[in-house]
């Protein structure tokens, strides 16, 4: 699934200082914080694995840049069978989501592991959040341009999840993605980290 040229993607080609500059950052930090945040993985991953039946890990296939399909790692916040009935949205009051799993999703704790994804190349620490093929293809039947985010890496955090996150629709989350895809830069991403502190600590827009 390869995306064709746009004139987002010519953009992006004339900014590969800023591109290459936010490579090495996301590695930095990456590193830095899964050094410093090991302590914290391995408290999640003991109550993970009491808590419920079931491996601490979760893996799901996403797409991320140019198409290309990747595992995302998070730590499980749902029953072993969650989608025995077919892949679905997580909702408000969700029965599927664990005891546990409910103060991982609602602090963003379970999207840590993600940070392995960054150093691996898959993602970045800002950006569009990665989607699931099957919803991508559900959304572009409504919204032709919505693979058009799939330019850059798919971020742990973004433009969109400060500004509503899972409240938004589809529609509205292509046009928060696409203003950050077209006026990305150093302060906007620094914008975006600062702005993702009290969507974390006050628990908003999470399912």
């Amino acid at each position: 699934m390869q995306l064709q040229d746009t004139s987002i993607h010519v953009y992006l080609h004339a900014r590969k200082k800023y591109l290459f500059v936010k490579r090495l950052f996301d590695i930095f930090i990456s590193i830095l914080m899964l050094l410093m945040l090991w302590p914290l993985f391995v408290v999640i991953a003991l109550v993970v694995r009491i808590d419920s039946p079931g491996p601490v890990l979760y893996t799901q296939e996403r797409i991320g840049k140019d198409g290309r399909p990747f595992l995302v790692f998070k730590f499980r916040t749902m029953v072993q069978d969650a989608e025995k009935n077919g892949p679905q949205w997580a909702e408000k009051g969700d029965q599927r989501i664990t005891r546990i799993g409910y103060y991982l999703r609602k602090y963003r704790l379970d999207e840590l592991p993600q940070l392995l994804n960054v150093v691996k190349g898959e993602m970045s620490l800002i950006g569009p959040r990665p989607e699931r093929l099957v919803f991508i293809e559900r959304f572009e039947k409504e919204i032709p341009t919505f693979r058009e985010r799939l330019c850059v890496r798919p971020g742990i955090t973004g433009w969109a999840q400060v500004h509503g996150g899972y409240e938004l629709t589809p529609k509205e989350k292509l046009e928060l993605d696409l203003y950050y895809i077209q006026h990305c830069s150093f302060l906007l991403d620094l914008k975006i980290l600062l702005k993702s502190i009290p969507v974390v600590i006050f628990a908003k827009g999470w399912r």
